[in-house]
């Protein structure tokens, strides 16, 4: 397997990746993906985009919705399934996890999106993008990277 990393991921974001992929004999180099962030050369028709957590999610889907969505169509243009993979943490491991999520937001304003509200918007997308949302620790990214883009590479 060889792995290619997006160029606009962040340096010091993917340090831990790197270093799982270099234990684990994962060839990799970084260049520019048209859509996501890593990708299988042996499927260069399945993209995974990383997520920092949660709250980066939810910027992505309410705040700069149409840049988000422009991606997704983006991808579907060019025949590309593109999943997400969100750092979020232990107590979130499916999207039905993501109901239970409490914004740190809702703290300083009642109108900031709830995790059921999140969840809402995150299940359409799978529905009309053909998407799908994963989640994993931090610490599991590199194996989550790895084992999804084999899963889709069958």
């Amino acid at each position: 397997m060889t792995i290619q990393i997006d160029s606009r991921e962040h340096r010091h974001a993917i340090i831990q990746i790197k270093r799982y992929f270099d234990r684990n004999g994962i060839q990799f180099f970084v260049s520019k993906l048209p859509c996501g962030d890593y990708q299988d050369l042996d499927n260069a028709r399945f993209c995974i985009d990383r997520k920092k957590d949660l709250l980066e999610l939810c910027q992505n889907v309410c705040q700069q919705h149409k840049r988000f969505t422009a991606e997704l169509k983006r991808a579907n243009d060019l025949g590309i399934q593109l999943v997400f993979l969100v750092e979020h943490g232990a107590n979130i491991k499916t999207l039905d996890d993501v109901k239970e999520w409490k914004n740190p937001r809702l703290k300083k304003s009642p109108l900031a999106v709830s995790g059921e509200r999140l969840y809402k918007i995150l299940a359409t997308m799978e529905k009309t993008y053909s998407t799908k949302f994963y989640f994993c620790t931090k610490a599991q990214t590199g194996h989550a990277i790895v084992e999804l883009l084999r899963r889709y590479n069958q």
